[in-house]
């Protein structure tokens, strides 16, 4: 036998080493070092009087002869292994080329070309679960219609599933059930983010028995979510009409992405809506992107096609941890994509005058990192991730070119929801506040501006993470409770000198204390001289100075320098800790 030894090997070494193998494999040996091809050192096995064991293949490759003489390097495959993997690439084929064809008509891509587009071909899938299920069906059900499994993704593993459509419409039944539910459990144990690529059609009723109801079945669907949310991040995007059952993992994921032209989620199908209400409507006004990213707000990012869906949800990972014992990952800062110098020339004099929160926001964070979620559902309200000099952090900002910046129950519910996600996954949080308070009248009551004006200060009080709150102009009402005013715990409270804290503005303000006595005075000219000193003494009383004087905010920044001094905060008080009460749980959200 021939075999290369470690180069510095002594000569004496190696002779010991080969008369040791030579008794023992009964074999001549030759060692050699590195490249060399003369020997360092040889053993005979006859000088040595034989050996014991089989003979061993040289570290060059020699073939190793079995007991029947054919060479172990010539095997083919046997036929046993043949037929599996024939077996195997049946399943890869999903259903019938029919359905597939249909895919490809609605722009719709089939489900293992979108794992190949979501992983990188099959290397970023690490494995699948569940191949064969069904397998020994009468019907021929690839996978049972639901691929589960594990891959990488962006850098990240991640645990996967998604429907087949080509298999009876993507729906769910025992097999598949069973699937789902495992890759969940096993995501509780692993702490790694789950990503749902959903287009099924819902539950099969006609093989409801033993899935439907079951301890296992397709409801502990809801519980895990329950038990994962808030423990790892739960990303889905929809494909199709996600309807009944499938509609709740959406709603219960993180993060909802939909597919514009190709997605929908509702409770019920249009055709099950009609024979209830007797009500027509079509997939798409009844859940389709447009309704979730307006009106309820289910939607939190819309995508154009397949590839856009798939770019939204790598930025979105690259803001969150794997799981809520880690922290959020850091990237390398890069200047704001606009100059901080040109802030204080955003902001209007006027207080009631609008502008664009973002023109602020990109001369504060690293350029193009910006990602809004929900833009279209209460737009007075920005929420949205961002990095400053690489660290990521979720922005809370009211917007005052929409609806005067004045907090409706749409913005309430998603503020405090996403100030809770943000909070989930020790992601800090940046509050830019420029509000004349909670919207009032009739309809805004009736839309339970209270019950989410509620949850929002309720979220704003139980975050622990870092808080940074800026008072950029008014903060009037209860705008400034529920953006992490002085009362509740944030790191600071920093002021621009255009800042304002109030009960209400100062119009408001005049009419309601003062509208009698104006209304006494009879020269007109003489009203209007009065109220506006009564307007400019109310003013200073509520001006930024004051409230730094009086030490009720923490500082007065030039907004040139916010940006560093935004840095310099959440640097400083990066671990920062913040016990609750004990208790189970709050009763708020």
């Amino acid at each position: 036998m021939r075999l290369r030894i470690d180069e510095s090997t002594t000569e004496g070494e190696a002779r010991a080493i080969a008369k040791a193998l030579a008794e023992h494999f009964g074999d001549d040996v030759d060692l050699y070092v590195g490249g060399d091809d003369d020997p360092l050192a040889s053993a005979s096995a006859s000088a040595n009087g034989g050996g014991v064991g089989g003979p061993l293949s040289d570290s060059e490759g020699s073939e190793a002869p079995r007991a029947d003489g054919e060479a172990v390097d010539d095997l083919e495959p046997t036929e046993r292994e043949e037929l599996l993997l024939e077996e195997i690439e049946d399943i890869l084929e999903g259903g019938p080329e029919k359905y597939k064809e249909r895919l490809s008509e609605q722009g719709k891509l089939f489900v293992r070309d979108r794992l190949d587009l979501w992983f990188n071909g099959e290397d970023g899938v690490l494995f699948e679960d569940g191949k064969f299920a069904n397998f020994d069906s009468d019907d021929r059900l690839p996978a049972d219609g639901l691929l589960t499994g594990a891959a990488e993704f962006e850098g990240r593993d991640v645990h996967f599933m998604a429907n087949d459509f080509t298999v009876k419409a993507g729906s769910m039944a025992e097999k598949g059930v069973e699937k789902f539910l495992r890759m969940q459990q096993r995501a509780l144990k692993t702490g790694k983010p789950v990503l749902y690529l959903m287009d099924s059609s819902g539950g099969r009723i006609d093989q409801q028995t033993g899935f439907f109801a079951n301890r296992e079945g397709i409801g502990k669907y809801y519980y895990n979510h329950s038990m994962l949310s808030g423990r790892v991040p739960q990303i889905c995007v929809l494909y199709g009409p996600c309807i009944a059952g499938a509609a709740y993992t959406p709603v219960f994921a993180d993060f909802t992405v939909m597919v514009r032209d190709m997605s929908a989620m509702a409770i019920a199908s249009p055709r099950m809506v009609q024979m209830v209400t007797g009500e027509d409507i079509s997939m798409d006004d009844l859940g389709g992107p447009d309704v979730h990213a307006r009106h309820s707000g289910s939607a939190d990012l819309i995508a154009e096609d397949e590839e856009h869906a798939r770019e939204l949800v790598a930025k979105l990972v690259g803001y969150l941890p794997d799981n809520a014992d880690e922290t959020p990952p850091r990237t390398d800062g890069t200047a704001p994509r606009l100059s901080p110098e040109g802030i204080d020339a955003v902001v209007p004099q006027e207080p009631n005058r609008g502008y664009d929160m973002f023109d602020l926001i990109e001369r504060v964070v690293d350029a193009d990192s910006v990602l809004e979620l929900r833009p279209e559902y209460g737009p007075e309200i920005i929420t949205a991730f961002a990095r400053i000099d690489g660290r990521p952090i979720g922005i809370v900002a009211n917007q005052p070119n929409q609806r005067a910046g004045a907090i409706f129950p749409d913005a309430a519910e998603k503020a405090a929801e996403f100030i809770w996600t943000c909070d989930a996954y020790e992601i800090p949080l940046l509050y830019l506040c420029d509000t004349p308070g909670f919207m009032a009248g009739s309809q805004v009551e009736k839309d339970g501006i209270l019950e989410q004006g509620k949850k929002m200060i309720y979220a704003t009080s139980s975050a622990t993470v870092p808080k940074q709150s800026v008072v950029v102009r008014k903060a009037y009402g209860a705008g400034i409770y529920a953006m992490s005013g002085p009362a509740y715990d944030p790191e600071s409270v920093i002021g621009f000198p255009s800042g304002e804290i109030a009960i209400m503005g100062p119009e408001a303000a005049i009419n309601a204390v003062y509208a009698n006595k104006l209304a006494a005075i009879d020269d007109e000219d003489e009203r209007e001289q009065r109220e506006r000193e009564l307007r400019e003494e109310y003013r200073e009383d509520i001006d930024v100075h004051r409230m730094a004087s009086e030490v009720v905010i923490d500082e007065i920044v030039p907004p040139s320098s916010l940006r560093d001094e935004l840095e310099a905060r959440f640097e400083f008080y990066e671990t920062v800790e913040k016990d609750l009460p004990s208790k189970k749980h709050g009763t708020i959200l």
